[in-house]
């Protein structure tokens, strides 16, 4: 299953985060996931428990939001979010577009739980 690998390497980034905060534990983790990624979020919340197992994310709560496919288009030079089966520029219909998001997994917030603290937002990045 490829969203098992995917969410191993999620949970290499988390274990990064929670070192870097002094974390005791990990309260909640969340993803932004746009549908050209090739990340399936059904598939990647059922590998989540695999892969966080024995980790300082094993009881977190993985929250996933889907990302918008959004295109330049060349012809007008506007950006319009779009369907991902239609890369069409929304304004003006030409098909000379450039995609600018839509194909992203990224890690935009864990919060953790800080050895003798209460819980603390942590930033960090991760790019399918």
């Amino acid at each position: 299953m490829h969203e098992l690998a995917v969410c191993q390497a999620l949970m290499d980034q988390v274990d990064s985060v929670a070192r870097d905060e002094s974390a005791a534990r990990v309260v909640s983790i969340h993803l932004g996931i746009g549908p050209l990624s090739g990340v399936e979020p059904g598939l990647l919340s059922q590998a989540f428990p695999i892969a966080s197992a024995g980790s300082l994310a094993a009881d977190a709560e993985l929250v996933i939001t889907a990302l918008p496919v959004v295109v330049h288009c060349q012809e007008c030079g506007r950006q319009s979010e779009v369907q991902s089966t239609r890369l069409l520029c929304s304004h003006c219909g030409a098909w000379q577009t450039t995609l600018v998001s839509g194909d992203e997994m990224l890690l935009e917030r864990v919060e953790v739980i800080r050895k003798n603290s209460t819980p603390a937002p942590a930033h960090s990045v991760l790019h399918s």
